[in-house]
């Protein structure tokens, strides 16, 4: 069950353009330039400033789930629109955790591989993509899927630029 209490950071905040700027010159580097994508990245990253954004899915007893394979265990008790908000979080999720965290994978108690994590954000993308048919973010969605190495490509530059000391202050 995804949790409905999203913590969210004004469309004004510093935060947004620090990395909607970095987003953009990540994505440049790769000659990605989809300004959907682009937005759709930045923004997930300031939404994920909140733990509780990060790990807002949650079993039947409230606890959180950190670990895809149970995130897809829980898909089989929701309805379709827990479902499609689960779907969303398990690719934001795995695009984020490989994007900027892949060492993570391999150091926690469940060890996966990064590719695991991979298709099963491009999947839950399509999956997305086609409950959205004939929405707007249908065609995001879609995008989001079929480029979704490039985004992690893109998040592995943004991590080296964001580590550089001049953004540690």
């Amino acid at each position: 069950m995804a949790s409905d209490k999203r913590r969210h950071i004004p469309d004004d905040h510093p935060i947004r353009r620090l990395f909607r700027s970095v987003t953009e010159m990540s994505f440049e580097q790769i000659d990605l330039r989809d300004r959907d994508v682009m937005r759709y990245v930045a923004d997930l990253l300031v939404e994920f400033v909140h733990i509780d954004n990060l790990f807002r899915v949650r079993d039947a007893h409230g606890k959180r789930l950190e670990y895809l394979t149970d995130m897809l265990i829980e898909l089989t008790e929701q309805g379709p629109i827990d479902e499609r908000e689960t779907r969303k979080h398990i690719g934001d999720y795995a695009m984020f955790i490989v994007g900027l965290y892949p060492e993570s994978l391999t150091r926690r108690r469940r060890a996966v591989s990064p590719e695991y994590y991979i298709a099963q954000g491009k999947e839950s993308y399509l999956i997305v993509a086609e409950m959205d048919r004939s929405k707007p973010t249908e065609s995001l969605f879609r995008k989001l899927s079929a480029q979704f190495e490039y985004c992690v490509t893109a998040l592995n530059i943004e991590k080296t630029v964001l580590q550089d000391p001049f953004y540690q202050y």
